[in-house]
């Protein structure tokens, strides 16, 4: 979800693993020159996420590092199974409250930009759940946890994946 801190995160594991970081998102951005925001205004929500699907295929396979993707990417079918057989995918579970107190104040959100943004966000969070459920590991978010105390989350979650991470990392 937005907020759970998948950059932030991702750029501490990344940098923790000496791996690179890779945003799904900022390669979008890069290539179109211009910002999701504006791409979502310009060519719709479907045009994105297809645009993203070729994205995050290229990156996965052309590349080994951590893959940050935006919120709505794990929704497809097809990213979860791209994500899950070139690599594993790792759900930031952060509870509504902390989502929303992390998203409220920024406007770079366009699925945020309507009447009432909770409630959208309340929506979305509860159509996303069950579907960020079905990652290969899931990591809880909580308030108090640093950027560094999540990356230590995360990196427990993954030495328990032989497959991913190497002995000693």
């Amino acid at each position: 979800m937005m907020g759970a801190g998948k950059t932030a995160v991702g750029k501490a594991l990344a940098a923790r693993l000496g791996a690179p970081f890779l945003d799904s998102d900022a390669e979008i951005e890069a290539a179109a020159n211009m910002s999701i925001a504006e791409i979502f205004e310009r060519d719709g929500e479907a045009f994105f996420r297809d645009r993203e699907t070729e994205v995050i295929d290229r990156l996965l396979e052309t590349q080994c590092g951590i893959l940050s993707t935006g919120g709505g990417a794990f929704l497809s079918d097809r990213n979860r199974e791209l994500i899950s057989l070139k690599g594993v995918s790792v759900w930031l579970n952060a509870e509504l409250k902390l989502l929303w107190g992390r998203v409220r104040h920024k406007d770079t959100r366009p699925l945020l930009r309507t009447d009432n943004p909770y409630q959208t966000l309340r929506a979305l969070y509860d159509a996303r759940v069950p579907v960020y459920a079905q990652a290969d590991l899931v990591v809880a978010a909580r308030p108090e946890y640093s950027i560094e105390q999540m990356t230590d989350q995360v990196v427990d979650a993954l030495a328990r994946r032989p497959d991913v991470l190497e002995a000693g990392t």
